[in-house]
């Protein structure tokens, strides 16, 4: 634990439970009800421990903050125990790590395929550069953006790299410790949040704009629809929302559904949805709403990821970027994406 915090935080953050303000003590921040909240090398750990999680790494990076003891001790600096990843996977961060040959974040080398899509799955520990996409927002000048599901950080430095202020919040203490490390890299004035994004830790009319990408398409529909009452909580008036979701009539999303025989998703499977369903959630909790296309054929490919693929995935981003750019003409094959965007102006 630090006693060191960025005054940013002891000013905008605030207590998940109440919203109350919070203090620095002892090294945790307090809030007014007594409740406490660590500190990790700087970084507020911002997570309830009343109420039932999303993920079991937040239990993880939970309890690795509050006892240092529960540390993976062949890299405890990595946090590894809260990434949320196989043990094989441990084993080649360790390795990266202990090598120092590694030309990216070790942890990243590795988390690659959970970030980016199962693309990547074969660029485990193999990637030799950082893998930032486009992000489709227009060029900002200092305005505060809200990576929600930030991971290590990939969308926060695309943000960052369009003029926005990033914050990036997430569950995994590794993965945010990872992300801060990444934009230290890069010369970026990032900040990150451990923490739940049913319980955002900001106070109220804080942000410009709020983006999510393959996080919340992980979520129940019910935590969906609370973290969108959050959302609308933390942003300003007239500030944008951004947020991918999956579609349940893309032909990827379909054959994943038929895989799993149609069951009701659990855990951290993926949640489809209609596009109708998105425009009423999102326009009942936000504002005035309207979808886009992200992508076909799966979740999560990027145009700027091409010079990774191999050259069948190739060929797919290819049809696939034709497909969204001819979306923006025949509006009915946004019914048909895999990927969507889903845009909302707060009112």
């Amino acid at each position: 634990m630090s006693l060191q915090i960025d005054q940013w935080y002891i000013e905008n953050l605030r207590c998940p439970v109440d919203k109350s303000s919070l203090i620095v003590s002892n090294g945790e921040l307090l809030c007014s009800c007594g409740r406490s909240y660590p500190v990790v090398d700087g970084i507020p750990v911002m997570l309830r421990d009343d109420v039932p999680l999303t993920i079991d790494i937040a239990a993880a990076s939970l309890k690795r903050a509050r006892d240092n003891h529960e540390a993976d001790k062949r890299a405890p600096e990595l946090y590894l125990e809260s990434l949320g990843i196989s043990e094989d996977e441990k084993k080649g961060i360790v390795e990266l790590y202990q090598s120092n040959h590694s030309e990216i974040d070790p942890v990243v080398a590795y988390m690659i395929g959970a970030t980016s899509g199962y693309s990547y799955i074969s660029l485990l520990g193999n990637i030799r550069e950082y893998p930032i996409p486009n992000i489709r927002l227009s060029e900002s000048n200092n305005k505060l953006l809200l990576d929600i599901g930030c991971n290590w950080g990939r969308w926060s430095i695309a943000a960052a790299r369009k003029g926005y202020v990033s914050i990036g919040i997430d569950p995994s203490l590794g993965a945010v410790m990872a992300a801060r490390r990444v934009t230290k890299h890069f010369g970026l004035n990032c900040r990150f949040v451990v923490g739940d994004a049913r319980y955002l830790p900001f106070k109220e009319q804080l942000f410009d704009t709020v983006f999510s990408y393959s996080v919340l398409q992980h979520f129940s529909k019910p935590d969906v629809r609370q973290v969108l009452m959050e959302i609308a909580k933390v942003e300003k008036q007239s500030s944008l929302t951004l947020i991918q979701m999956a579609n349940f009539l893309g032909i990827r999303s379909i054959q994943h559904q038929m895989a799993r025989g149609f069951r009701k998703p659990s855990a951290f499977d993926v949640r489809y949805w209609s596009i109708g369903e998105l425009k009423h959630e999102f326009s009942k909790s936000i504002g005035p709403t309207s979808t886009s296309v992200d992508c076909f054929f799966g979740l999560g490919l990027q145009k700027s990821d091409m010079k990774y693929m191999a050259t069948p995935m190739k060929v797919l981003i290819y049809i696939s970027e034709i497909l969204r750019k001819l979306s923006k003409k025949l509006n009915i094959l946004k019914y048909f994406a895999d990927s969507v965007y889903v845009k909302s102006i707060h009112n």
